[in-house]
């Protein structure tokens, strides 16, 4: 059994001028990305490998949720459709057991509703765990089963 854990970016900051890809979390946001990884963590789910967009706003969320975990940083998760992050967590290393992806939306919602289903809202910092049966590289949508979801705002 594999785990994969589909995060949502925290609460970014609007700043008018400032490039989407330099936008930094809010003082909310830093919080509610400690809460997410704390949630993990209480969960027994500890990631083997951090698949993130290059963006601040991930790049942040990430550091703080995982602050010991390896973080590959991805440029192709920033804008991304489903089926591309479909694509990239397909390659991870067939021997690891729990795989964080860790981006934006409309994306990372599109790919957990796709591999697992479910009914809920994808607000920043919100995050989804999936278990799958399959390797990796085997994963189609559909065949993941969603064990919990959590929301900052709802938490």
């Amino acid at each position: 059994m594999r785990t994969l854990i589909v995060l949502r970016h925290a609460k970014a900051a609007h700043i008018p001028g400032l490039a989407d890809r330099e936008r930094p979390l809010t003082d909310r946001g830093e919080r509610d990305a400690k809460r997410a990884g704390d949630e993990l963590r209480a969960a027994g789910l500890e990631p083997d490998v951090v698949l993130c967009s290059p963006a601040l706003r991930t790049k942040r969320t990430a550091e703080i949720a995982f602050p010991e975990a390896e973080i590959s940083y991805e440029r192709d998760i920033y804008e991304a459709y489903p089926e591309e992050l479909l694509e990239l967590v397909r390659r991870s290393d067939p021997d690891l057991d729990t795989v964080v992806l860790c981006g934006h939306n409309p994306g990372v919602h599109e790919l957990a509703l796709g591999l697992a289903g479910g009914d809920y809202v994808f607000r920043p910092g919100a995050f989804a765990v999936i278990r799958v049966e399959s390797a990796w590289g085997d994963l189609y949508p559909g065949e993941g089963r969603l064990v919990a979801h959590w929301d900052p705002k709802e938490s």
